[in-house]
């Protein structure tokens, strides 16, 4: 009889909860018609947040989008940046970039880092634990993807491609695929576990006062990598195929130990107000930027490539000058995810909007 109860209860409490997510698909449908989608978000965030469901994290993915559209639709005119702090914070004795602590991170802090270096760094700004199991669901993920059929959806949420709404299309998913990473908006599971990553550790609001607008990433530009030491990299500065007049953030998220035992960035630290020359020896793309070139661009402070820890992120704009920094020899890959956010009121024509 005890067993008969026990059983009994199982189904009933999966009944208890099945009927509180209709009901808070419906309540969210309800925001979304009255034009509400970021309460819809949060609405679905915090019921994700008790217990995950796949479905939930689908449909958020949808709400972001729609929503992402939105903002594309009713942008401020003329947002700004913030006043930089007073002073940019100290540069890393071996990465040359200003490093902070995330209780440091403020917006003031990241424009005046910006216009000194180009870049900042934030060290540990994700314990280990959370960035290493990030790491093992970015793995998760393309073996999931290597798995499936053509069309064929995972029911976890680990890959299910994102189908975006008219006009919108994604047609990089291949050229993605070969440069080692899966589109963190084809992982419904992983783009809710980013954000909400993110969400926690206060980068929405950092980010959105340095825009001076909510932000909308986009899902082209935001990848789950896994990065071999074979992958050779190629300098070049993401606005010359973005857009010379976005205002972006990218914040590239370290998952796992990298610089020397796996593939990192090389980077030029310094703030450039333009665009260098493309072309030169050893370019093969229109937008590549040859080494000679980004030497120069380096002057006194060098080309350097850093030493990432699980949790260090890099803040840069689409000006940045980068590449990666990989060599046959390093025994790891190297698991990272590269997120921009951009100000929907100069987004990039043919991205695909995601809000955040």
């Amino acid at each position: 009889m005890a067993l008969f109860s026990s059983r009994k209860n199982r189904k009933s409490n999966a009944a208890v909860v099945e009927a509180e997510r209709r009901s808070e698909s419906i309540e969210a449908g309800r925001l979304e018609s009255e034009g509400r989608y970021f309460d819809a978000i949060d609405l679905l965030t915090e019921a994700n947040r008790i217990e995950r469901d796949p479905r939930i994290e689908r449909e958020l993915r949808t709400l972001r989008h729609r929503a992402g559209i939105e903002l594309l639709e009713n942008s401020p005119e003329n947002p700004q940046y913030p006043e930089p702090a007073t002073g940019s914070p100290a540069r890393g004795e071996q990465s040359r970039c200003p490093e902070v602590t995330p209780d440091q991170l403020t917006p003031e802090i990241v424009r005046a880092a910006s216009l000194e270096a180009g870049c900042l760094l934030v060290r540990d700004g994700l314990d280990d634990t959370k960035a290493l199991r990030l790491a093992a669901d970015i793995d998760h993920s393309f073996e999931v993807r290597a798995n499936l059929d053509e069309g064929e959806s995972d029911p976890d949420g680990f890959y299910d491609e994102m189908q975006p709404e008219t006009p919108f299309r994604i047609p990089e998913r291949e050229w993605i695929e070969e440069g080692g990473g899966v589109l963190a908006a084809d992982s419904p599971k992983m783009l809710f576990d980013m954000l909400d990553t993110f969400e926690k550790a206060n980068l929405r609001k950092v980010i959105e006062t340095y825009l001076g607008e909510k932000p909308a990433i986009s899902a082209q530009k935001c990848t789950l990598r896994k990065a071999t030491p074979d992958i050779s990299g190629g300098w070049h500065q993401d606005g010359k195929f973005m857009g010379e007049d976005v205002r972006s953030i990218n914040v590239w998220l370290s998952l796992s130990r990298c610089g020397d035992v796996a593939p990192s960035m090389d980077i030029v630290p310094v703030r450039l107000e333009e665009f260098v020359e493309t072309g030169g020896e050893g370019t093969y793309l229109d937008f590549q930027i040859s080494d000679a070139t980004a030497a120069k661009s380096a002057g006194d402070i060098g080309v350097v490539r850093p030493i990432f820890n699980p949790g260090d992120a890099l803040l840069f704009d689409h000006i940045f000058l980068h590449q990666t920094g990989s060599d046959p020899s390093m025994p790891n890959p190297r698991y990272a995810i590269e997120s921009w956010f951009f100000g929907p009121s100069s987004y990039p024509e043919n991205y695909v909007p995601i809000a955040f």
